[in-house]
């Protein structure tokens, strides 16, 4: 059956390493922080100037003035630092992030993606979202595969506003786990959720893919 949003979160989580300097984006990915394995030494960055997120606060430990870039209260591991929002976009454009951790709307099949306008709908603008594709050394998007009414969100091509092109690294959705062959521009199956046949991930699809000669179930 497919992935929760919990289990999206920990698959996304084993491609922390230690010592890793990582963002992570608004929604799922901020879950990623709840999934940290255990002895690892991860940074979790923040575009609004924090250094060092930890997991989400239990309730008598909630801090209104520590928060992430999507004002969602978080806590600090020992060590962590403020600093200004100038500071923190210094860091990304600078190519110091290892890995950002981004959620989407849409990812076409080469790669590009669509992750931070419906046009129509009122928004407060990119945030850090187009600066993280263009400045971090990897990118693995974190979404359901098929929108609200159904239609793959995994496709040839991106109808919606770009964030960035052929910036992609890696697609983990609730039905499977995608990596970018760089050579072809195409994704290549490698993993998929519990209960879920190729077949399926085929039907659900409307993007070219490859599968891998072994094709592994993730674990939850």
């Amino acid at each position: 059956m497919p992935l929760d949003r919990d289990q999206l979160a920990k698959r996304a989580a084993q491609e922390l390493r230690d010592g890793f300097y990582v963002n992570l984006g608004i929604g799922i990915p901020t879950l990623v922080a709840n999934y940290v394995p255990d002895g690892m030494t991860v940074w979790l960055q923040s575009e609004n100037g924090l250094l060092g997120m930890g997991a989400f606060p239990t309730e008598e430990a909630v801090d209104a003035d520590l928060i992430n870039a999507g004002k969602q209260t978080v806590t600090g591991v020992p060590g962590h630092s403020f600093f200004s929002s100038a500071d923190s976009f210094g860091m990304i454009r600078g190519g110091h992030i290892d890995l950002a951790i981004l959620g989407a709307m849409e990812v076409s099949q080469e790669g590009d993606l669509a992750n931070w306008m419906i046009p129509g709908k009122l928004i407060k603008g990119m945030g850090g979202a187009m600066d993280l594709v263009a400045g971090v050394k990897r990118r693995v998007i974190v979404m359901e595969h098929s929108n609200k009414k159904g239609a793959s969100k995994v496709i040839p091509e991106c109808t919606l506003p770009l964030t960035g092109k052929r910036c992609v690294d890696m697609l983990i959705t609730d039905l499977c786990v995608m990596q970018m062959d760089t050579q072809t521009r195409h994704f290549v199956l490698t993993e998929i959720a519990p209960g879920i046949s190729v077949d399926e991930i085929r039907a659900r699809t409307t993007a070219a893919f490859a599968v891998a000669p072994v094709v592994t179930v993730i674990e939850t």
